[in-house]
This record gives C-alpha cells, sequence and structure tokens, in this order.
C-alpha cells in the first residue's frame, strides 16, 4: 500500500499539517519538526504527491512549452534542453503542439485548464500576437527564438533574423557567387521575412550580383527537396541561402539526385547549425545559433517571472557566427 502523510505523521510523532507545512517551500514549521519529518519519510518510503502539494501552494509548477514546428529535427535539440532545464528547476514542462494552430485563445484556455504557472513560446515562426495573448491572460511568458523588439511586449529571446540575412548575402558574394537566391521557410513567418530583408538589404549595396528569391511551404525537409526541385527545372541560381539547416538538407539531397554536386555546381547556406548539419555526409556551411544559450537564458526569465510577474519586458539577443564546412566554394 502507498504510504500516506497520515503514516509520516504518525511516525514522527507530529500532526499531519506539519508533515505538509515541512514538504512546503516557504512555510512555517521549525527546524527540529522538519529533521523528524524528513527522518521518518525516509525510513517510510514516503514521497510528497506533487499534486496534492499544488493544492495548499497554488502552484503547479507546470510550465507550458509550447512550439509549431514539430517537423523540423532541431526541435528535439530545443526540447531536450527546455526539459532539462525546467526539470533541474524542479518545475515540470508541459508539451503543447501547436502545429496548424491559427487561433492563440484556443491555446490560453488549454494552458488555463492545466492551471500552469508560467508559458514558454518556442518558435521562430508563431507571430507576436500569440506571445502577446498569454501575457494578456495574466500568465508569466517568454518568447524564445521570437522576432527581436527594441521594446518588446513580452520578454523575448533569441537572435537577429535579419543580421543573419545580411551575413549570408556576405559569404556569398565574397566567394565570388554571382547569381545567389534566398530559399526561405513560410512567407508568413517572422524569421522567414527577416532573414530575407537582411539578405536583400545587403545586396542591394552589390549592383553586379543578380538575385533572386522563393519560399518553400514549411522549415522541412520535403519542402526544401520540392522547392529545390522546381527551381533545378528552371534556370538554378549559383548559390543559396536556404534560411535554415533542415530546408538546406531538403536542397542538397534535390541537388545530388538530379546528378548535381555541391559545392562545384551549386552552393549552399542555411542557419542554426543544427547536429545532423554537422554529420559527414551532409558537412553542411551555416550560420550558428547559441541554440543552448538561448534556452538557458529563457528559463531564467522564466523563473524570474515566478516571482516577479511584473518584470518589465526585456529582449534579451544573443550573436550570430558562420561555420565553415563543406557546401560553398572556398574564398
Amino acid at each position: 500500500m502507498a504510504i500516506t502523510l497520515k503514516d509520516v505523521a504518525h511516525r514522527a510523532g507530529v500532526s499531519r499539517s506539519a508533515v505538509s507545512r515541512a514538504f512546503t517551500q516557504g512555510a512555517s514549521v521549525s527546524e527540529k519538526t522538519r529533521r523528524k519529518v524528513m527522518k521518518a519519510s525516509k525510513e517510510l518510503g514516503y514521497r510528497p504527491n506533487a499534486l496534492a502539494s499544488s493544492l495548499t501552494t497554488g502552484r503547479t509548477k507546470l510550465i507550458g512549452l509550447v512550439s509549431n514546428n514539430f517537423h523540423n529535427p532541431i526541435f528535439l535539440e530545443v526540447f531536450d534542453l527546455f526539459t532539462k532545464g525546467l526539470q533541474d528547476r524542479g518545475l515540470r514542462p508541459l508539451l503543447v503542439n501547436l502545429t496548424d494552430e491559427v487561433d492563440p485563445e484556443n491555446s490560453v484556455n488549454m494552458l488555463r485548464q492545466y492551471s500552469v504557472d508560467g508559458v514558454i513560446v518556442a518558435s521562430s515562426t508563431l507571430p507576436a500576437s500569440f506571445a502577446k495573448a498569454f501575457r494578456d491572460a495574466q500568465m508569466p511568458v517568454v518568447h524564445s527564438f521570437g522576432r527581436h523588439s527594441t521594446s518588446p511586449d513580452v520578454h523575448v529571446v533569441g537572435i537577429d533574423n535579419v543580421t543573419c540575412g545580411k551575413m549570408a548575402a556576405r559569404e556569398l558574394v565574397e566567394r565570388g557567387y554571382k547569381r545567389v537566391a534566398f530559399l526561405g521557410g513560410p512567407k508568413s513567418a517572422t524569421s522567414t521575412q527577416d532573414r530575407y530583408s537582411g539578405f536583400q538589404t545587403y545586396l542591394r549595396d552589390c549592383p553586379d550580383i543578380e538575385s533572386s528569391f522563393s519560399f518553400a511551404a514549411a522549415y522541412s525537409f520535403d519542402a526544401g527537396w520540392d522547392e529545390m526541385n522546381r527551381l533545378l527545372a528552371q534556370t538554378p541560381a549559383e548559390a543559396y541561402f536556404c534560411g535554415d539547416d533542415v530546408l538546406s538538407i531538403g536542397a542538397l539531397s534535390a541537388i545530388q539526385a538530379a546528378g548535381l554536386r555541391v559545392p562545384d555546381n551549386i552552393g549552399l547556406i542555411g542557419l542554426n547549425d543544427m547536429e545532423i548539419a554537422r554529420w559527414q555526409n551532409i558537412n553542411l556551411t551555416t550560420i550558428h545559433q547559441p541554440v543552448e544559450q538561448i534556452i538557458s537564458s529563457s528559463i531564467e526569465l522564466i523563473v524570474a517571472m515566478l516571482a516577479d510577474p511584473d518584470r518589465i519586458p526585456e529582449a534579451r539577443l544573443f550573436s550570430c557566427r558562420v561555420v565553415e564546412r563543406g557546401t560553398l566554394r572556398h574564398r
């Protein structure tokens, strides 16, 4: 039979309320009583019920972890780091899949039902209105990988995608490519819009460079494969900034399936530097996004908001760098 709080109280020679207080952070209980309770609990093998504890404290320690791109392998790394990081802080992640969701109110209602203590929106494609909807519902919220703003409505942690677009364009130009192109993710995604904006901004000062652009249906391997096959049926560019590693890998596979070679016939540069990009058979030149730092900072912020829900929103921006591998010609 399961050991109960009543059993611990009997063994320790204290009241049940004293046992409850001993396991409640910040509750008033003497050190002597706490030691008795912990000794009895260890002897009996008692573990406090987290759900029962939440009724006493009013805190569930649940953090809604919201995302919408489960087809992108980078999010396996993202979820791994988030879940470990939250659990290390004594918090419990509640994963929410928003694929194809367009109404933030549905997500707000769902997380209200679970009485989450806070929300992390982990997406570079969801608009700012999603995170803001949680804030308007009085839920502490952080938007990880969100669109950078100098005066955000909610806490935002991520990168400057416009700058990344400029970085990619500069790499292509400095390596001698004359016909370059942007192959982005969904046109509606803010990350796509900003990466394209930066790419085009840099090329405005390069009148001898011919540029073009197109958009894939999603940040996925299949979308990259399909879009590159469409481009190969026309006159392809000499090099592409694919805007995302998984798109780049889909494009790489399509190029190779067509009997062409990368970078000899077509060059590619991605963005993220996910684990698969380092595999020898892929060897993708890409822009490194400091995912671990972004996630660590996001967790730090959500923990701070649990203590101070009225904390003024801030934007934390992390710099990126080009990782040289084998899908672009050498300088």
